[in-house]
């Protein structure tokens, strides 16, 4: 065999290897392409099907995403009088809504000393359920006893 023909087929053999390759390459893409189609298409149904839920998740994962970010000084100088008046008006708010759902048990009856009574009043009438349903199955018992004597 010449040297020519060993070259001819050794360039035969890589054109087929590197028409392989190519064949190979192009069924990935193709492949890839569909898988990541796919993948669009579920996700979109996803979205549609429990958009809410999309939402919370991405919020939790840019909450945790920010949690881990360290803050620069500049963002720390931004946010300051911000987080300071939020943290402010949170706790006005906090303090109005203690404020009038107090007013609003208050005016239905439910204060402390009413609850007190109430709560009095049911162990009482628990105490006397129990006394009376003990004294009954004493009755019964004796009742039961006696019957059986004669």
């Amino acid at each position: 065999m010449t040297t020519e023909t060993q070259n001819e087929q050794q360039t035969d053999r890589l054109r087929e290897k590197l028409d392989h390759g190519r064949e190979t390459a192009s069924q990935a893409y193709h492949d890839a392409k569909d898988k990541a189609g796919e993948l669009a298409h579920k996700t979109a149904q996803t979205i549609e099907a429990n958009p809410l839920g999309i939402l919370v998740g991405g919020l939790a994962v840019g909450v945790i995403a920010g949690a881990l970010l360290p803050r620069s000084a500049r963002e720390k100088e931004l946010l300051a009088p911000l987080g300071k008046k939020l943290g402010e008006t949170i706790r006005q708010a906090t303090q109005a809504a203690r404020e009038t759902g107090l007013r609003e048990l208050e005016n239905a009856g439910l204060t402390k000393d009413a609850a007190k009574d109430r709560a009095r009043s049911l162990l009482d009438d628990v105490v006397k359920v129990a006394s009376n349903a003990s004294t009954a199955a004493a009755k019964a018992a004796t009742n039961k006893s006696t019957d059986t004597a004669i």
